[in-house]
């Protein structure tokens, strides 16, 4: 089945990215949000540039971009199709985006401050009140890190133990993180441009190994957060920790629409039950 090049979103003439890496997000996110099916034929390059008013090669270097991403094939014949399943690890970032097309949104995360979720969701919000998106719902459960007992990371670097102030600047890192989403998601629906908002945020003392997104109950991305040692500045001057650094881990997607033979769907699954089973136990209300 070939994909209709009209069901592509317009540019945005205040948007500063160049027109290939809009045309990249528009067709990424209809991928992302199934507009674009599994096996679909994209348009081609011709249909792309005169869509959008751009040179051939313009649309080109978007099919590029979405070709080192792994969410198309290129066969014989410079026709492009839409991947069964994303084979590398991805950015986050499009994938919110795509995720705001549609009507209902849901988003569960686990993690140490949620930093990874406020970056891109952000973005995506900021479409929101630009109403590129009008999504009807919007529904986030938020676990982070309680930062309010010792924990394995952040430590001293030289002794291993547990530090009043490193343990101090953690917990501002999780407030502000959690303020901050807590503020924005809340405005959209203040301003009545969702029209049901629900937002919720609980806090766990298991240890921050790793970040779980759970995009609309479908698709599922993981991260490990990796154990690096360096020094950060405290009241009483720098000092060398150990911490877990997550803005840059690589992100692996899981789908439930992934190839029957992959582990994709199973993942989902278990993801799922994995999240709900800390949110109904250990996990307790953000203070």
């Amino acid at each position: 089945m070939a994909a209709d090049v009209n069901d592509l979103e317009d540019l945005d003439d205040d948007d500063p990215r160049h027109p290939h890496e809009q045309i990249a997000n528009r067709l990424r996110a209809a991928i992302l949000s199934r507009k674009f099916q599994p096996g679909d034929q994209l348009p081609a390059q011709n249909a792309l540039a005169a869509r959008f008013g751009v040179a051939r090669d313009t649309a080109k270097k978007a099919i590029k971009r979405l070709e080192a991403e792994r969410l198309i094939i290129t066969r014989q014949g410079a026709k492009s199709y839409v991947r069964a399943q994303v084979e590398r690890p991805v950015e986050l970032r499009p994938h919110i985006e795509g995720l705001f097309s549609r009507e209902n949104v849901s988003i569960d995360f686990f993690g140490h401050s949620g930093e990874t979720l406020v970056t891109p969701l952000v973005d995506a919000l900021d479409r929101v009140r630009a109403g590129t998106y009008a999504p009807d719902t919007l529904n986030i459960r938020a676990i982070v890190t309680d930062t309010s007992s010792p924990l394995a990371v952040p430590t001293h670097a030289d002794t291993g133990d547990d530090h009043d102030e490193v343990r101090t600047r953690s917990d501002d890192i999780v407030r502000r993180s959690v303020r901050h989403l807590l503020h924005d998601v809340r405005e959209i629906g203040d301003l009545g441009l969702v029209k049901s908002v629900k937002i919720e945020v609980r806090v766990t003392r298991l240890a921050p190994e790793f970040k779980l997104f759970i995009l609309n109950e479908e698709d599922v991305f993981f991260g490990f957060y990796p154990v690096v040692s360096r020094t950060v500045t405290v009241d009483s001057g720098p000092i060398d920790i150990f911490d877990i650094m997550g803005k840059d881990s690589i992100m692996f997607p899981f789908s439930v629409n992934d190839d029957e033979s992959s582990s994709g769907p199973r993942f989902v699954a278990q993801a799922r039950t994995w999240f709900d089973s800390v949110w109904t136990t250990v996990a307790r209300n953000f203070k």
